[in-house]
C-alpha cells in the first residue's frame, strides 16, 4: 500500500517509523513531515488542513489510506471531506468523523457526551462573554483551585489552574471578554478541580471493536518537580506503575466501554484513536479530557511497545476487524524526554543547528521540530527532538535517555531532568 501520514512532530515520526517496518507498506508519504520522516519517509509540503491540495497528491500518487496524526484536520473534517468526494470515498482514513473530532474540539460537546453516557467526569459549567458575571457566581461556589478551560482548541495551552478566587474571575474576564486564546476562548468551561495523579488511556476504535492500547503518563510542565507554564509535554514513561489490572477494569468498564457505545447509540462515524485523559483520585478514574488523535509526547512510549504490524492494525480499524487482532504488547518499560528550544513554550528561536544524533545509541531519537536545511537537521519548532528507551523498569529506561541526551547538542537546549519523579515511592 501507498499511505499518506499527516502532520509534523514526535507523534507522526513515530507513526512512520512504526509503519515502514510493516511489508504491507510500500510508500509512505508524510504531510509535511519534519527531518526525521524526511529520513525514512517522503515529505511532501503541504499543510495537513489543505484538503485540496491533499486530494490532488492522494490521486496523483494512488494513495490507498490517509493515517491523521493532529487533531486539527480531523476537526475541520478531513474524514467527511473523502467520504462525501466520489473519488476519494473508497480510501480509509484513520481517524473520526468531524462530528467525533468535537470530543476535542469542543470542551462543552465533551462534558455533554460524558454526562449522558455516564462517564465519571467532574462538575463544570460553561459561560460566555454574555454570562461572565454569571460565571464569576459559579466560581463563588467551589472550592479552589478552580480550573478554567478554554472551549476550543488552543494547542494544549487553554487550560488555567487557580487558587485565589480574585485571580480567577480576572483570568475568566481575560478570557471571554479579552479573548486571551482568540476565538477558543469565547466560550469557557469552568469545572471542580480534581486531586491525584494523571496517566493517560489509549483506545485504538473501528467504530464498534476496540483495542486498549498501553497506558501513559506525560509531564505537561515546563520546570522540574511539575513547576511553570504548561507545555505540550515534556517527557512521557509507560506503562504507568499504578495503572494496576484493577484500575485498568474500572477504566474499561466504566470509561472505555460507555464512551465506544456512545459513540455508536448517538450515530457518530469513529474509527481512530481515542485518547482518555484520566485522573486517579483514591482509586477511581475520572475523565478529565477526550483528545480525538494519540498524545504527544506519549506516541513515541507507547507506539514502540507495540508488537504489533500498526498498518494491518489500521486496514483492520478501516474493515470494522479489530476484534479479529491480538495486541501484543513489549512487556519492557518505555521512556521519552523531550528536547526543547530555550524559552518555549513561549517565545523560542528556530533554526539552531542540531549535533550529536548519529552518535546516539540503545535509544531512539524521534524528531519533533527539526527540518533539513543545507544538509543539516536545525531546529524548527518549541519541542525539538525525544529521545526514548527501553528498560526493564521507567527508572533503567529514562537513565538510558538521559546518557544519550548528554551527547545532543544545539544552542539554548533544554529539557527536564526528572521525568518520572512523582512515581518514585
Amino acid at each position: 500500500m501507498t499511505i499518506l501520514l499527516l502532520g509534523s512532530g514526535g507523534r507522526e515520526h513515530a507513526f512512520a517509523w512504526k509503519m515502514i517496518q510493516s511489508p504491507l507498506c510500500t510508500k509512505l508519504f508524510v504531510a509535511p513531515g519534519n527531518a526525521g520522516t524526511d529520513s525514512i519517509a517522503t515529505n511532501v509540503n503541504i499543510s495537513p488542513t489543505d484538503f485540496e491540495a491533499i486530494k490532488k497528491l492522494v490521486l496523483a500518487e494512488n494513495i490507498e489510506m490517509v493515517v491523521v496524526g493532529p487533531e486539527d484536520p480531523l476537526v475541520h473534517g478531513i474524514f467527511d471531506f473523502f467520504k462525501s468526494d466520489e473519488k476519494l470515498q473508497s480510501i480509509p482514513v484513520i481517524g473520526p468523523s468531524k462530528l467525533g473530532a468535537q470530543l476535542e474540539g469542543s470542551k462543552e460537546f465533551a462534558k455533554e457526551f460524558m454526562v449522558k453516557h455516564r462517564v465519571p467526569t467532574a462538575a463544570y459549567d460553561s459561560f460566555t462573554k454574555e454570562t461572565v458575571e454569571k460565571g464569576c457566581h459559579f466560581l463563588e461556589t467551589l472550592q479552589p483551585p478552580f480550573v478554567l478551560k478554554a472551549d476550543g482548541l488552543a494547542a494544549g495551552k487553554g487550560v488555567l489552574i487557580l487558587h485565589d478566587l480574585k485571580e480567577a474571575k480576572q483570568e475568566l474576564r481575560n478570557m471571554l471578554v479579552d479573548a486571551k486564546f482568540g476565538e477558543a476562548s469565547s466560550k469557557v468551561v469552568i469545572e471542580e478541580f480534581l486531586d491525584g495523579i494523571e496517566l493517560s488511556c489509549f483506545v485504538l476504535t473501528d467504530g464498534k471493536n476496540y483495542k486498549i492500547l498501553p497506558t501513559a503518563k506525560d509531564y505537561k510542565r515546563i520546570g522540574e518537580g511539575d513547576t511553570g507554564l504548561n507545555t505540550g509535554g515534556m517527557g512521557a514513561i509507560s506503562p504507568v506503575p499504578f495503572a494496576d489490572a484493577t484500575l485498568m477494569e474500572k477504566i474499561e468498564q466504566r470509561i472505555v466501554i460507555p464512551t465506544v457505545q456512545g459513540l455508536q447509540q448517538d450515530g457518530i462515524p469513529y474509527q481512530g484513536f481515542i485518547f482518555i485523559g484520566l485522573i486517579n483520585v483514591k482509586g477511581e478514574p475520572i475523565v478529565i479530557e477526550y483528545n480525538v488523535r494519540m498524545g504527544d509526547p506519549e506516541t513515541e512510549v507507547v507506539i514502540p511497545r507495540l508488537k504489533n504490524d500498526l498498518v494491518e492494525l489500521f486496514v483492520a480499524v478501516a474493515n470494522q476487524k479489530l476484534n479479529e487482532v491480538q495486541l501484543e504488547i513489549d512487556s519492557r518499560s518505555a521512556t521519552t524526554v523531550m528536547v526543547v528550544s530555550g524559552g518555549y513554550p513561549e517565545d523560542y528561536e528556530k533554526g539552531k543547528v542540531i549535533s550529536g544524533i548519529e552518535s546516539i545509541e540503545n535509544s531512539i531519537v524521534f524528531h519533533a521540530g527539526t527540518k533539513t536545511e543545507n544538509g543539516k537537521v536545525v531546529s524548527n519548532g518549541g519541542r525539538v527532538l525525544a529521545v526514548t528507551s527501553y528498560g526493564n523498569d521507567f527508572q533503567e529506561a529514562i537513565k538510558k535517555s538521559y546518557q544519550n541526551i548528554n551527547k545532543l547538542h544545539f544552542d539554548t537546549m533544554y529539557y527536564r531532568k526528572d521525568i518520572g519523579f512523582d512515581l518514585l515511592g
